[in-house]
């Protein structure tokens, strides 16, 4: 299966974007006075629709049509199903496994760094370093996800690698706040949210150097499976949760039903 240089190269940069959006995150948490939860609900909507949609409706499918050509129809399809489901047991495990306080999906506004108490700074320092590392684990799938996508379809990735962005910024102020409330310093807490992201274009050279090697149509039905399951449970475990949490449940369904409309329509002009 020959792949074009410049389909890398894109697959780099796309994910190299989605990552470090979390700075943007951190970004706004400092130097905003405000939090505008009626953006980021709509916004973390319209993620989830992009999400949820592209993966029903070009993802799997696709991994159905590489595997079915491989292994037949019955087998296809049940290798399909496998993965798909492999992607979500993988990430529901990653977030298992992170401590519920340093959860990176909980809910943080700019309005907590409002005050100058002293009181518990060890504590919010330490659940900011945790919450980065926690986004780094878990944004570690995602960059594979996302590369990978990319290669095979840069048409399907830009829409993936914004969608993922979009949802990286939340996980950025969830960084920030807390390291500024606890060191007062806007340099290390935007640092600190910039480079928690990471995680997704080293996950992109993993995709590069493991699994690209063996790219043929099983190799890619059971990423491109998984990768639909990865997304479907970031969907909703993550993002419209998150997007109620800040309030804002009827736009946060607004964004969503946009999301899945703009998929929709880039599909067909994209086909």
């Amino acid at each position: 299966m020959g792949l074009e240089l410049s389909n890398i190269l894109l697959a780099f940069l796309l994910t190299l974007f989605a990552g470090l959006a979390t700075g943007i995150g951190g970004a706004l948490s400092l130097f905003t006075k405000k939090t505008n939860t009626k953006f980021l609900s709509l916004s973390l909507g319209f993620s989830a629709g992009v999400m949820i949609y592209v993966s029903f409706v070009e993802i799997f499918p696709q991994a159905q049509a590489s595997l079915i050509s491989e292994l037949g129809v019955k087998n296809g399809n049940w290798a399909a199903v496998g993965a798909f489901f492999f992607g979500i047991l993988l990430i529901a495990i990653i977030d298992k496994v992170i401590p519920e306080t340093e959860n990176p999906h909980e809910v943080h506004t700019v309005e907590e760094m409002d005050g100058k108490s002293e009181h518990h700074k060890s504590n919010l320092m330490r659940m900011g370093l945790f919450t980065a590392f926690a986004i780094g684990i878990h944004n570690f799938p995602e960059g594979i996800a996302t590369f990978m996508a990319a290669v095979k379809d840069p048409s399907l990735g830009v829409p993936i690698a914004i969608a993922i962005a979009i949802h990286n910024i939340p996980e950025g102020i969830s960084v920030a706040v807390p390291v500024f409330y606890a060191t007062e310093s806007r340099k290390k807490a935007f640092g600190i949210s910039f480079l928690s992201g990471l995680a997704e274009p080293l996950g992109a050279i993993v995709g590069y150097l493991v699994l690209l090697p063996f790219l043929n149509n099983i190799t890619y039905g059971i990423v491109f499976g998984a990768v639909a399951g990865i997304m479907v449970y970031i969907s909703l475990d993550e993002l419209l949760p998150s997007a109620r949490e800040y309030g804002e449940h009827h736009l946060s369904i607004y964004g969503l039903i946009a999301g899945m409309a703009l998929m929709a329509v880039s599909l067909i002009v994209l086909m």
